[in-house]
């Protein structure tokens, strides 16, 4: 009986380490296939990707292509920077540099002495054929604070061309008994210089917060550009702007955004440098200045050559 009991066990457990030995067999042989397949479908992954880089590398034609292609998108991207350019301008109302480099030389440095040894400095812009327009109080003595006339006159006026000066004269100027005026502006002649004229405008409308370009000899130190906003026009004829008036600006220029001479500046708020004001170009002023004598279109841009 005890007998039969151990013959029964050893043959279950030797039941039992076949099964479990064929099992493991098994098991190792799918592995080894599953591996073998997922190693199969890697390199034809890796020949399709070769043979892909050779026709690329290989091929004129696809190369050519893709120069075209990057060419275009290079094409593409300058477009579009010029297109930003161009609307950032129109926004923030900005001048091409060019255009101010070329609006900058029809500007000249003013100097003016008396008799009493003092000098004025200031600006004048080109209106061609040697005339050009600045403000009166800078050649023209005007009365003082008190309004008495002083005892000063002017004998010398000069501007500054190609680093040497030139002789001028008073042949126009406004009915302004003081400075800050709409009378303050003044025409003054000299040879005539190979400068380019401005162009004019003188309907400028002037409206709020419309950009414009300054240019003056501030501080005596040279042609300077600022820019600015307009303010509002005063009752007196004037207009205030948001825009530096340091000394020697006076009698430059005003420009709008196409560069046009719309204005020339005249003063500047009392003890505040960053507001100024105005004097809006009128046709009266141009009535001595040759190329506009008897012009009917001088309301509009015209090129004074």
């Amino acid at each position: 009986m005890i007998a039969r009991g151990v013959v029964l066990a050893t043959s279950l457990a030797a039941t039992a380490v076949s099964s479990f030995t064929l099992g493991v067999l098994l098991s190792r042989r799918d592995q080894t296939a599953l591996r073998a397949e997922y190693a199969a479908e890697l390199q034809q992954i890796r020949s399709e990707i070769v043979r892909r880089d050779e026709a690329t590398a290989t091929s004129g034609e696809t190369a050519a292509t893709v120069r075209e292609d990057e060419e275009a998108r290079r094409a593409e991207r300058a477009q579009m920077v010029a297109e930003i350019k161009e609307q950032l301008q129109q926004e923030m109302g900005l001048l091409p540099v060019r255009l101010l480099r070329d609006r900058r030389s029809s500007f000249v440095e003013l100097y003016a002495d008396d008799n009493l040894g003092k000098t004025n400095y200031g600006t004048a812009g080109y209106l061609g054929h040697g005339y050009f327009i600045t403000v009166k109080h800078a050649v023209v003595p005007l009365k003082n604070e008190e309004g008495r006339q002083p005892a000063r006159r002017m004998v010398s006026i000069r501007i500054i061309y190609k680093g040497k000066e030139v002789p001028a004269r008073v042949v126009d100027a406004g009915d302004a008994k003081v400075e800050v005026d709409k009378g303050d502006w003044a025409v003054i002649k000299t040879r005539d210089l190979d400068l380019p004229p401005l162009q004019v405008d003188t309907t400028f409308p002037y409206e709020f917060a419309e950009p414009i370009f300054r240019l003056g000899n501030d501080y005596s130190k040279g042609i300077v550009v600022s820019t600015g906003y307009v303010g509002q026009k005063t009752p007196n004829g004037l207009v205030t702007a948001l825009t530096d008036g340091h000394p020697g600006v006076s009698g430059g220029g005003v420009l709008d955004r196409r560069g046009y001479l719309v204005g020339i500046p005249i003063g500047r708020m009392q003890g505040d440098y960053r507001f100024s004001f105005i004097l809006p170009l009128r046709r009266e002023m141009l009535r001595k200045v040759p190329a506009f004598h008897g012009t009917e279109n001088v309301l509009v841009a015209t090129n004074i050559q």
